[in-house]
């Protein structure tokens, strides 16, 4: 990669491991949220603190994650990425310091909406700054990717850690940290946000004839850009791009749940593993019952494998057609789901085997897709192109987690990996349609 190259991947590497790191702490705090509080009073109404009340009150900010990345996508086109990228660093920030001052449900609430509708803007913004920004694109996704990958392996686990020592609030108020110092570093980072785009408005490498730079500048543009959007090609990517999120929420929702019943998951005390004084040194207690719970570690570790997978789908992507690629890592997917249950059921080894292998490809698709927008869209549509992309995959495919709660509820686990492989199997069709039409 060149230098513009270099800078531009580095900012979102950092912007996009911290926006999961964010992401994936909140559950850590909705465990003590549940203990501490007893009613969310909005002075006409009081509820009770339950995990139905507050799932809505976290629902609500990851909503908006995904829903707001629409309006994010005109808006990166409209007044470009990097300071967008820096808008939402300082979002995020400001979010996680009212969440450490929250004296109340209320205000926890408005905390996460704020977080939701800042980081919201930063995969169209971030996608798009690498889309017409990096030259080794599928590079650029790659590392992109990895960095993600970390934030959502890394971030439950500093949070958890952090939480051995300081209260909640505490800890909050530490995550915003990171956040303000990435903002600052955001707004002085120097770099070519267009600089593979060509210069007669194409892009380069397509010969397209699109603009380069105009983006969205009113709603009946809009709508018209929409349109066009959807005549096209891109309706396949979207339905693409639905089909992963609603495989990625629905398998990942409940899979700590799923693990915990499976033969060798036990909890284990932690007296039984550290001795007295390294209890003392964390502050816990030998006999206040705590205990390590394997299945979320067996979490982590998938969710780290997914930085592999991210590096090998993105350098794919420079090196094969993506509608090929996609096709064959979302039939793969398709695989296994239908045979990670009786594989699980076979031991632990097997298990660690069928488990690396999901999040390998899980994370693979991800830099396809992204790659793939960018060869249906042209550039100067791209910042919206990538917020349909993300209303899809986290707006649509939030539905993933209510899926999977709902057939676990009124059915079993094989009828819930039934239905994934059906998702991921209605990508890979999809994707081979994508492939013969361009053909």
């Amino acid at each position: 990669m060149n230098r513009n190259d270099r800078a531009i991947v580095g900012l979102v590497m950092l912007a996009h491991g911290m926006v999961h790191t964010y992401e994936l702490s909140i559950p850590i705090f909705v465990t003590i949220w549940l203990t501490q509080y007893e009613l969310i009073d909005l002075g006409v109404a009081q509820f009770d603190v339950t995990t139905a009340t507050l799932g809505v009150v976290v629902t609500a900010g990851y909503g908006l994650f995904g829903v707001g990345a629409l309006p994010g996508g005109v808006l990166v086109d409209r007044v470009g990425s990097r300071r967008l990228i820096t808008l939402c660093l300082l979002g995020m920030a400001g979010s996680f310091l009212l969440l450490g001052l929250a004296p109340n449900l209320v205000v926890i609430a408005l905390a996460l909406l704020l977080w939701g509708a800042a980081a919201s803007v930063y995969h169209p913004a971030g996608l798009a700054l690498i889309s017409k920004g990096v030259e080794e694109r599928g590079t650029g996704f790659a590392y992109h990717g990895m960095a993600g990958n970390v934030g959502i392996g890394l971030g439950p686990l500093l949070t958890a850690i952090l939480l051995l020592f300081f209260d909640w609030e505490t800890v909050a108020g530490l995550l915003a940290v990171p956040a303000l110092a990435a903002a600052a570093y955001a707004s002085r980072a120097e770099f070519n946000e267009t600089a593979a785009v060509a210069a007669d408005g194409g892009e380069a490498g397509t010969g397209g004839d699109s603009k380069a730079s105009t983006g969205v500048s009113s709603l009946a543009e809009f709508l018209s850009e929409s349109r066009t959007l959807f005549a096209g090609s891109f309706v396949a990517v979207f339905a693409i791009v639905m089909c992963s999120g609603l495989f990625y929420r629905g398998v990942l929702t409940f899979m700590p749940d799923l693990l915990a019943d499976l033969p060798g998951f036990d909890p284990i005390p932690l007296a039984a593993l550290l001795p007295g004084g390294a209890l003392d040194a964390v502050g816990a207690e030998a006999s206040g019952g705590r205990q390590l719970n394997p299945e979320r570690y067996f979490y982590s570790g998938l969710l780290m494998v997914g930085v592999v997978g991210q590096y090998v789908g993105g350098k794919l992507t420079d090196r094969i057609p993506v509608e090929r690629g996609i096709a064959g890592a979302f039939g793969c997917l398709a695989v296994l789901a239908l045979v990670f249950l009786p594989m699980a059921n076979l031991g632990i080894a097997p298990l660690l085997a069928v488990g690396a292998l999901l999040g390998f490809f899980l994370f693979l698709v991800q830099p396809m897709y992204q790659a793939t927008v960018a060869e249906y869209t042209p550039p100067g549509t791209r910042g919206l192109s990538y917020g349909y992309t993300y209303l899809g995959v986290f707006g649509v495919g939030a539905l993933g987690g209510a899926v999977a709660g709902a057939i676990l509820a009124y059915a079993n686990p094989p009828a819930l990996f039934l239905t994934l492989a059906g998702f991921a199997a209605a990508a890979a069709l999809i994707a081979v349609y994508l492939s013969r039409t361009r053909s």
